[in-house]
């Protein structure tokens, strides 16, 4: 006897990312499709998680998130962008960027609600929104710029859109928003009643002087935004898996509802080290800019010298190129092919469109620096 999946999750399949990573170890090739560094974060943030777990810091942590780490996240929201948050009742500690978005979402989505998701988008939003029961709604960026179209983004809103998912700096494009394309989405936030959840875990992988801008910075919008971010982007913890939501009181108890019975928890000792990596100076952000500007210049070179037309990000650690210049039309064909005969993995950035626009994403490939 078998049986089938709930129909919530019956269309879901392996994540590219997974697929690709697989494809990659079957072939021994260099993997640039999932993004995660190849080295360690700040050494004294990881004698920070051995010290707590010495310290006999491994039980359970309050299902919030431990007071010196929410502390600590308030302090770091004012220090960069004069945000203030506070740490009982609008800061939670959630297990990674993508249980934020899930505790989120399911905490905010009521069956029929329906969500805009801004393509192309990391591929867990629109299957949060379908596992919550509601509607997703598309709205693409334009290439080569990766623009947002005003006049799209204000046809999708209607008295049934209950929330914008926003993702700046953008993965997988490496746009960063602008002012004005911001200040668009909040005014038609405010003007329908929408709830914005804004990811924004590349918030300090910045190019060429570029500003990062929080949605929630801009009038009207501290009331109605959830700020999601992660640990792991920023100090290169990624399979620490700490990450925060900040949001005003009434859509914090919606976060933390759901979050106690998603994940209740994320992992003590690793809290007790997010402490310490938010203290860090100012020097180690700026390092890390240098680092992966260096990281990004030379393979958008290597990228242009091979053939491909590069689309230089502003943010994040990924490019996306097209690969038109060398023949190739569908993306899932060229990254397989690259894997397997040139030994190279990237990924197939279709995966982050609805089957509308999916057409969109074919002429690319991402690749993580």
């Amino acid at each position: 006897m078998s049986f089938s999946p709930a129909s919530r999750v019956s269309t879901f399949g392996t994540t590219i990312f997974a697929e690709m990573t697989q494809l990659a170890i079957q072939h021994k090739a260099i993997n640039l499709s999932q993004g995660f560094p190849d080295f360690d974060g700040a050494a004294e943030v990881k004698a920070a998680a051995i010290a707590a777990i010495n310290d006999g810091k491994n039980q359970y942590a309050i299902s919030n998130g431990q007071p010196d780490l929410r502390k600590a996240i308030a302090a770091h929201a004012k220090r960069f962008y004069n945000q203030e948050a506070n740490p009982d009742t609008e800061i939670t500690v959630v297990s990674g960027a993508t249980e934020g978005l899930f505790s989120s979402i399911i905490g905010i989505l009521n069956p029929g609600d329906e969500a805009i998701i801004i393509e192309p988008f990391y591929d867990s939003y629109a299957p949060d929104v379908i596992m919550a029961g509601g509607v997703p709604r598309y709205v693409p960026l334009r290439a080569p710029d990766w623009h947002l179209d005003p006049d799209e983004l204000t046809r999708a809103f209607n008295n049934k859109t209950k929330l914008i998912i926003v993702n700046t700096p953008h993965n997988p494009t490496g746009k960063v928003f602008s002012q004005s394309e911001l200040q668009l989405i909040a005014d038609l936030c405010i003007k329908w009643n929408v709830i914005a959840i804004s990811d924004e875990v590349y918030e300090h992988i910045l190019f060429d002087d570029t500003k990062h801008i929080r949605l929630a910075q801009l009038d009207g919008m501290r009331e109605r935004t959830i700020t999601i971010s992660s640990h792991g982007k920023s100090f290169s913890f990624t399979g620490w898996k700490i990450g925060w939501c900040i949001a005003p009181p009434d859509l914090t108890i919606a976060v933390r509802r759901a979050h106690q019975f998603v994940t209740f928890a994320s992992g003590t000792p690793f809290q007790h080290a997010a402490v310490n990596a938010l203290s860090l100076d100012d020097e180690y952000y700026a390092a890390l800019i240098r680092d992966y500007q260096t990281k990004r210049d030379f393979l958008t070179s290597a990228l242009s010298n091979a053939g491909l037309d590069v689309s230089i990000p502003k943010g994040t650690y990924f490019i996306m190129a097209g690969i038109q210049p060398l023949g190739f039309d569908d993306d899932v064909t060229f990254c397989r092919y690259l894997t397997k005969e040139i030994g190279v993995a990237a990924i197939p950035p279709s995966a982050f469109y609805s089957d509308e626009h999916k057409a969109l994403g074919k002429r690319y490939a991402r690749f993580a620096f």
